[in-house]
C-alpha cells in the first residue's frame, strides 16, 4: 500500500485519468473529491462490500433456483 502524506486541496493523481483531492480535514474526518471517468466505479468500502454480499446472495439463489428447476423436470419426464 502506497501511503501519501497531503494537505487541503492538495490532489493526488492515479494514472493519468484519475484525481482525487483532499477538499477538508475537520477532526479524524476528511473530505475527498474523486475524479474518475464514468466507465470507472467508485465505491466507498462499505458499500462496495454490500454489493458484493448481494451478488453472492443472487448466485446462490440462481444455482437454488437452477437445481430446483432440474428437479421439476426430471420429475416430469420420469
Amino acid at each position: 500500500m502506497l501511503v501519501l502524506t497531503r494537505k487541503r486541496n492538495e490532489t493526488i493523481r492515479i494514472g493519468s485519468n484519475i484525481k482525487v483531492k483532499v477538499l477538508e480535514v475537520s477532526g479524524s474526518y476528511v473530505k475527498i473529491g474523486i475524479e474518475a471517468p464514468l466507465e470507472i466505479p467508485v465505491y466507498r468500502e462499505e458499500l462496495y462490500q454490500k454489493i458484493l454480499e448481494e451478488n453472492r446472495a443472487s448466485l446462490i439463489s440462481r444455482e437454488l433456483d437452477g437445481q430446483y428447476l432440474k428437479e421439476v423436470i426430471s420429475r416430469k419426464a420420469g
